[in-house]
């Protein structure tokens, strides 16, 4: 049996590095929008999100007000979390110490400094969600 992670241990999980899915509903007849994306976290904090101002999920965030984020362990023993947030802020452009941040999460110091010097961010939208309620589950135990 899976095991629930606490609040706490949602939020450290959700710190670490992973790649998202963001999920958002749809308005426009189509199903609801889930796509890979990096994002930006500290234990108690908001989620941080940078994405292109010309997308359908930043047109459709801004008409939910409320995405849920999904992030997981690909390998064993299989964890994950999940989070229903609401949209708190969205700044367009995105600020550019909040697109560096969020590259060099992934791409480390040199390459996230190097990704944002080489990318346009007057198109992007930076979006801040509040986490609202969290559901996490590991698996170590079903090992």
């Amino acid at each position: 049996m899976p095991k629930p992670f606490t609040e706490a241990e949602s939020q450290e999980f959700l710190a670490g590095k992973h790649v998202a899915v963001l999920a958002v509903a749809a308005s426009d007849g189509r199903p609801p929008v889930a796509v890979p994306i990096w994002y930006d976290y500290a234990p108690g904090g908001d989620i941080r999100i940078n994405t292109g101002s010309g997308h359908r999920k930043t047109r459709l965030i801004r008409e939910a007000g409320a995405v849920t984020v999904t992030v997981q362990r690909e390998d064993l023993p299989y964890q994950y979390v999940t989070v229903e947030g609401t949209v708190v802020d969205a700044l367009t452009p995105s600020p550019l110490d909040a697109r560096t941040a969020i590259a060099t999460r992934y791409l480390g110091p040199d390459g996230g400094r190097e990704f944002t010097e080489h990318s346009d961010g007057s198109a992007s939208v930076l979006f801040v969600i509040r986490p609202d309620r969290w559901v996490g589950q590991d698996f170590s135990s079903d090992l």
